[in-house]
């Protein structure tokens, strides 16, 4: 949960309040500035938590029986 609200991550409008993506990739309708890029901010930037998708964590490929036997 923590990585949610991480303070060092970077002011981007893919995550801004005022932001909505649009139907073309990379492209973002702004309620202020109108059609932006996804890694541009402004000076009304607001994060907004829901908005941010988290990096998928790999799972290993290493499997042994006993991980999946009942004991």
């Amino acid at each position: 949960m923590a990585s949610l609200f991480n303070k060092n991550l970077p002011p981007s409008c893919a995550y801004c309040l005022h932001g909505r993506e649009s139907l073309v990739d990379g492209e973002i309708l702004c309620k202020k500035h109108g059609v932006t890029e996804s890694h541009d901010a402004c000076r009304h930037y607001c994060y907004d938590p829901l908005k941010r998708v988290p990096k998928k964590t790999k799972i290993s490929d290493q499997y042994d029986p006993e991980d999946f036997s009942i004991s």
